[in-house]
């Protein structure tokens, strides 16, 4: 059943409409990756990178929403359902338990990463089809990347003063 009816072509849909789904699914995995290591984080640092954390969740959420509407805007019906999410996400996830500071920021850092890579892919992929898509799939690269930017800082050798 067709809701709504697109205004793209149907080959500029349908690689708009994978590339809209699959950002939605990095989103709120990071979301979800976000939120895991909040609740799970222990050591020096705790207060901040706990902190930082929920800058990440609310940023994915606030993304993958703004993708969702998109992909409706579209035709294209977004799938958040939790199932959809763990039968397709390939980010880098958290272990079970307890998680130090430092391999929280290290976690942080390889999602990011991970989604800005997959994000760029999805960027050149809809610069013909969809450059209103695309324009949007920037704003949440360099969302992303200044999150990665921030995490990727906390774990800098720190300097060894001179006596």
């Amino acid at each position: 059943m067709t809701v709504v009816k697109s205004t793209l072509p149907d080959e500029a849909l349908r690689v708009t409409g994978t590339a809209l789904q699959d950002t939605l699914v990095d989103l709120l995995g990071l979301s979800l990756i976000g939120k895991q290591a909040h609740w799970n984080i222990v050591g020096p640092r705790f207060r901040s990178i706990h902190l930082q954390l929920d800058e990440v969740v609310a940023t994915a959420r606030a993304h993958s929403d703004t993708v969702a509407e998109r992909a409706a805007a579209l035709g294209v019906a977004p799938d958040g359902r939790p199932e959809t999410i763990a039968a397709t996400l390939a980010l880098p996830g958290t272990k079970d338990g307890w998680l130090r500071d430092t391999e929280v920021v290290e976690l942080m850092v390889s999602a990011l990463e991970a989604a800005v890579v997959r994000l760029r892919e999805r960027i050149d992929a809809t610069e013909k089809a969809d450059p209103v898509t695309q324009d949007l799939l920037i704003a949440v690269t360099a969302d992303l990347e200044k999150q990665r930017w921030m995490f990727e800082a906390e774990n800098h050798p720190r300097e060894q003063a001179s006596s």
